[in-house]
C-alpha cells in the first residue's frame, strides 16, 4: 500500500508546530532523506569496507543509485541523466552545450526566473546570440504568442514548465510539438513543477530539462539533475572531462588504479551518455543520497496522486481566498495550475506587511515578482493539509478586518 498523504506528513518534523507553505522557496526535507545523509556520513567517519577503495565504490553506487531514481521519474534513461548542484548549473550546462554561434536568437518569456535567462544574456556578450522576449499576457505565456515570435534564426526556446511568481503552468506536449517542428532546441527549467506535479520526457518530448533538488523534490542539499535528451548529445558541445566522466576501464577504477603500467598521458574516451556533463569527479554524494531518497519516496506515494492531492488543496485555498474578497492572481485555469497560488492585497509594500504578519502567526509564505507579475506566493505540496490553508485564510481575514 503507498503511504497515506497523514503518513507523509509525519515524515516531515517542519510542519510541527507552524504551517509551512513555501516549498516553492526551498522545502523541507522528510526523515528519510536525512537518515540517508547519515547512512553515508557515518560511511565517510568509519568506512566500513575493507578499503578506502572499496568504501568509495559503495559511495559511488549510492550515488548511482539516486540517478535510477529520477531517471524513473521523469520516464528517462540513466544514461540521459546528470547529476548536478542545482537548476542554474545545469540550465549554464545547457547553454554551454548548444552549438550557437552569433545571430542565433533565443526566447525567454519575461516572467522568468533570472537564472533561466542569465546564461543567454552572458552568452550575448560572448558570442553574439540574441536573447528576444515573449512579453506576458496577464500573467500567462501562451503558445501563439511563443510560435509568432520563431523566426529564422530562432534557436533556442529557455522557458520555466511552471512560472516562480504565479505558478502559471505551460503546456510542455504543445510546446515540445512545436519545437520540434520548427527545429527550435527546447531547454526547460522545471524546478517548480518536478515533485509536485509529474513530467513524462518520453510523453512529452524536450531536449533539456533542469531540476534542483532543494524546492518540491523536497531535498535541499545542493544536488539537482539535468535531463538531456539521449538523440540529441552527439551534436552538443562537451565539457572538459572529469575522469569519472570517462568510460570505466575493465575490472573498474579500483583495479586500473592498481595497474604499474597506466599513465596520464594517453588517450582517453568519455561516456557517451548525460553524465559526461556532470564534474567527472568527487561531487556532492551526501545531497546525492539525501535527494535519492526524496524522490524515492515521491515515487512510492505516486507522482500522479500527488498532483491529484495538490490540487485539490489549491483548489480549497482559491475558494477560501474568493469567500474573503482577496484577489488570487494565479490563472485559474486548471490545465495551466500548479503547486503555487499566489495572491495580492494590494500594493506590494502590502503584500510584503501582509507576508510578515503570516509569520508572526506561524504561517511562512512568500513575496514574489516578476515583471510587475506576482504577490504573496503560497506553495501546497503533499505534507500540508486543509487545515494549513484554513490556517492562512484565518489570519488574512483577521488582518482585512482590522485594517478594513
Amino acid at each position: 500500500m503507498p503511504l497515506s498523504f497523514s503518513e507523509v506528513r509525519r515524515e516531515f518534523r517542519g510542519v510541527e508546530g507552524k504551517v509551512f507553505l513555501d516549498a516553492a522557496c526551498v522545502s523541507l526535507a522528510p526523515r528519510r532523506a536525512t537518515e540517508a545523509i547519515g547512512e553515508f556520513l557515518r560511511r565517510a567517519e568509519e568506512c566500513p569496507e575493507k578499503s578506502a577503495t572499496l568504501n568509495h565504490i559503495a559511495m559511488d553506487a549510492m550515488r548511482a543509485a539516486t540517478r535510477r531514481e529520477l531517471a524513473g521519474l521523469i520516464s528517462a534513461g540513466e544514461d540521459e541523466i546528470a547529476l548536478v548542484e542545482s537548476t542554474t548549473q545545469g540550465l549554464t550546462i545547457a547553454a554551454e552545450a548548444l552549438p550557437l554561434t552569433r545571430g542565433d536568437r533565443v526566447l525567454v518569456p519575461d516572467l522568468e526566473f533570472l537564472q533561466v535567462a542569465l546564461p543567454w544574456l552572458q552568452k550575448q556578450k560572448s558570442v553574439g546570440i540574441e536573447v528576444d522576449p515573449v512579453p506576458n499576457r496577464g500573467g500567462e505565456v501562451r503558445i501563439e504568442d511563443i510560435a509568432e515570435r520563431i523566426g529564422a534564426r530562432t534557436r533556442v526556446l529557455a522557458i520555466s514548465s511552471v512560472q516562480w511568481s504565479n505558478g502559471y503552468r505551460v503546456d510542455l506536449g504543445a510546446l515540445g510539438a512545436l519545437c520540434r517542428e520548427r527545429r527550435v532546441w527546447l531547454v526547460v527549467d522545471a524546478i517548480q513543477q518536478l515533485g509536485a506535479m509529474p513530467i513524462d520526457v518520453a510523453a512529452t518530448p524536450m531536449d533539456f530539462l533542469a531540476c534542483g533538488g532543494h524546492k518540491w523534490l523536497n531535498a535541499p542539499f545542493g544536488c539537482g539533475f539535468l535531463y538531456v535528451k539521449r538523440e540529441v548529445q552527439a551534436a552538443l558541445r562537451r565539457p572538459l572531462a572529469g575522469y569519472l566522466s570517462l568510460e570505466t576501464p575493465a575490472g573498474g577504477w579500483g583495479k586500473y588504479f592498481e595497474t604499474p603500467t597506466i599513465s596520464p598521458l594517453r588517450e582517453f574516451k568519455a561516456v557517451e551518455e548525460a553524465k559526461a556533463f556532470e564534474v567527472g569527479g568527487t561531487g556532492n554524494y551526501p545531497g546525492a543520497a539525501g535527494l535519492g531518497a526524496s524522490v524515492g519516496m515521491i515515487r512510492e506515494v505516486g507522482p500522479r496522486r500527488i498532483w491529484e492531492y495538490i490540487v485539490g488543496l489549491t483548489d480549497r485555498l482559491i475558494e477560501g481566498l474568493d469567500r474573503i474578497g482577496v484577489e488570487v492572481v494565479t490563472p485559474r485555469a486548471r490545465e495551466n495550475r500548479s503547486g503555487i497560488v499566489t495572491f495580492s492585497v494590494g500594493t506590494a509594500e502590502e503584500n510584503v506587511a501582509i507576508a510578515e504578519r503570516l509569520a508572526e502567526a506561524g504561517v511562512l509564505v512568500s513575496v514574489r515578482y516578476t515583471s510587475g507579475v506576482g504577490g504573496v506566493r503560497v506553495s501546497c505540496h503533499f505534507f500540508n493539509n486543509e487545515a494549513d490553508l484554513g490556517r492562512l485564510i484565518e489570519v488574512v481575514e483577521k488582518d482585512r478586518k482590522c485594517r478594513g
